[in-house]
């Protein structure tokens, strides 16, 4: 060391103080950001990377102490493990069995419509073969269950959200990030292999061993897990602080154990989080305990603060033939508007979880593109380093084209409840203003007005007499209140964001009120 004073610029020190700058900050006016203007943390979250990425102020760069595809893959990987885990505890006793033909339509031709909806309009914008543009919307075919906490979780979601359509968003986002491997693995063969060996591998490899066994590995290792917790609960052998990071134990140990055997490790979380609550005993034992909340917050601001410090900006440019800025915003806003929305209006009927065209439509529009996509993209990154593909497009478009629907989910994803609260106070406040312009000043209640009318001079109230004066106070007075009344009415109760679809809860925040009002 040279002199006394020494300044660390390292990683060491940058990383772990801006994590704390933003987590210190964004904590403080977290209820300003969240439950006022309805914003997601992961958004402000990935601004803030963003900013103070190398494309910002540059004081952090990943790509220079880190090798970023093998680093984000296992960080994404840990990330949705635990997600999927907690979308699998937090669901209704035996969920999977009793809306198992709601989440056959959603995993089945639902997920396969925006597999094929997304890979046509890659293979049109950007001029791809149909199997290579197969393989990158295979990427982006699974909804997130980081982007979708902000519809199913807070005081907004439990306001405005039935429960029975947060529970069939969770269980969606929870099961279909695993299933991303048959779409993306079909692809890959069949640019790999003759198209009989490249089934039968599919077949063999991907559906009976990372599909199924992972299912029932999945379902015995969240079973013995609850068998082994009552048994110690029951004992007095575990402390609380145990009890309640025993999921974060479980994720752990499903994702190391099937990571071991090569199957899916993220479907064997889900279902072991699931299989784990089946009896919904652990579910009501921690629902007032925040822990793993607090865990997930914590690793969601750290990943989109690194997504947003490591996105490829100059493949973003058009440095890539045919990859240029006017065409990923294109493909953006096609695949956000026709990827889900259509066939979920399609199915309405066929899926018993989503009983009206109105759940439908917000369902089907949050289906958000995020840490799902970005590890799909790191598997099929690593994939397509081999010399079977060199020559391929997909080698060189595949991460410019995830990044950018990424970017472009999280944003419009992150501003749809508060555009929706604007969208809705404007006409009625507009309609408020224009009806308390239109009074005449002879209908005005105020006493700035009283007597303006041909000139008169105000009625001097205060010093009238008698009978008389009293009499024509009250008369004022009613005046004023009827007129108040009138063109103030009362805010109603709390009213459902997808109104009509189950009944009111009880001493739930009147969040839009304004949106609601009669005015």
């Amino acid at each position: 060391m040279d002199g006394w004073l020494h300044f660390n610029l390292g990683p060491s020190a940058t990383v772990p103080l801006l994590l704390g700058v933003f987590a210190v900050c964004f904590s403080l006016v977290s209820m300003v950001v969240k439950e006022w203007l309805f914003l997601s943390e992961t958004l402000v979250a990935f601004l803030f990377g963003v900013a103070f990425g190398p494309k910002g102020v540059g004081a952090v760069s990943p790509a220079d102490w880190i090798d970023v595809p093998s680093f984000t893959l296992e960080f994404t990987r840990l990330i949705i493990a635990i997600q999927v885990m907690a979308a699998g505890i937090t669901l209704p006793k035996k969920y999977l069995m009793r809306e198992l033909k709601s989440l056959l339509m959603l995993l089945g031709p639902v997920m396969t419509w925006m597999w094929l909806t997304s890979a046509a309009v890659i293979m049109l914008v950007f001029r791809l073969g149909f199997l290579e543009s197969l393989l990158i919307a295979s990427c982006v075919a699974p909804t997130d269950p980081v982007l979708a906490n902000s519809i199913v979780k807070g005081k907004f979601a439990e306001a405005k959200v039935p429960q029975h359509v947060r529970d069939i968003i969770s269980a969606e986002s929870g099961a279909n990030d695993g299933l991303g491997y048959p779409y993306l693995y079909l692809a890959l063969y069949l640019l790999k292999y003759s198209t009989r060996e490249a089934l039968t591998r599919w077949v063999v490899v991907v559906i009976l061993w990372e599909i199924a066994a992972s299912i029932a590995i999945g379902a015995f290792v969240g079973w013995a897990a609850r068998k082994l917790l009552q048994f110690a609960r029951e004992r007095q052998w575990i402390d609380h602080d145990s009890f309640l990071s025993f999921a974060i134990s479980l994720t752990l140990l499903t994702l190391g154990l099937v990571a071991l055997v090569g199957s899916d490790d993220i479907l064997a979380c889900f279902v072991a989080g699931n299989s784990f609550t089946w009896d919904d005993w652990f579910r009501k034992e921690t629902k007032e305990a925040h822990f793993q909340d607090v865990l997930d917050t914590l690793f969601n601001y750290t990943f989109f603060i690194y997504l947003g410090a490591i996105v490829p900006w100059d493949t973003l440019s058009g440095s890539i033939e045919f990859v240029t800025t006017g065409r990923l915003v294109a493909s953006a806003l096609l695949i956000i508007l026709f990827r889900r929305l259509p066939m979920m209006m399609a199915v309405t009927r066929l899926a018993p979880a989503i009983r009206t065209f109105r759940e439908a439509l917000f369902a089907g529009w949050f289906g958000p593109i995020g840490v799902g996509a970005i590890f799909y993209a790191m598997v099929a990154y690593e994939e397509l380093q081999s010399e079977v593909f060199d020559g391929l497009k997909a080698k060189e478009y595949l991460l410019p084209i995830v990044f950018s629907l990424v970017i472009a989910s999280v944003i419009v994803h992150g501003i749809t409840i508060p555009l929706y609260h604007i969208a809705a106070a404007v006409p009625n406040a507009t309609v408020a203003v224009s009806k308390f312009l239109s009074r005449t000043p002879s209908q005005s209640s105020s006493n700035l007005f009283v007597g303006a009318v041909r000139g008169t001079p105000p009625l001097n109230i205060a010093g009238a007499r008698g009978l008389q004066g009293s009499r024509l106070r009250r008369q004022v007075e009613g005046f004023d209140n009827a007129h108040l009344s009138s063109s103030c009415p009362a805010v109603p109760e709390h009213t459902f964001l997808l109104s009509g679809s189950e009944r009111r809860p009880e001493n739930l925040p009147n969040y839009g009120s304004l949106a609601n009002s009669n005015v």
